[in-house]
């Protein structure tokens, strides 16, 4: 990956994040402590904010820093919900299983 390319990916993964809860370009750099032109720039791929304020940001984002760095589509925007599915497939399975051995014990004590 280039240094062009993880430019891009930290400026559409800003915005993304900023569009995602409806904020303003004003409410993030209130949030960060940074200027509205310099949202725009970074979101803009014009400039890189420092390490301090990339943390700041990810901050205001309730995330990690290096989220802001996660190619598009590394995991689906769902994922979160697809494994809560999965999960409870997994557990309603176990809940069945049990259930039936719990039967079968009951049927041999008999």
């Amino acid at each position: 990956m280039t240094e062009k390319e993880l430019h891009k990916i930290f400026s559409a993964n800003l915005r993304a994040r900023r569009t995602a809860v409806h904020w303003t370009q004003a409410q993030v750099a209130k949030k960060a402590g940074i200027t509205v032109n310099f949202v725009n720039d970074l979101e803009a791929g014009k400039k890189w904010a420092s390490p301090a304020t990339m943390l700041r940001i990810a901050a205001v984002f309730k995330m990690e820093a290096y989220e802001l760095f996660k190619p598009p589509h590394a995991f689906p925007d769902n994922l979160g919900s697809i494994l809560k599915k999965y999960a409870d497939e997994i557990h309603a399975a176990v809940d069945g299983t049990r259930h039936s051995l719990l039967k079968e014990a009951e049927a041999v004590m008999k």
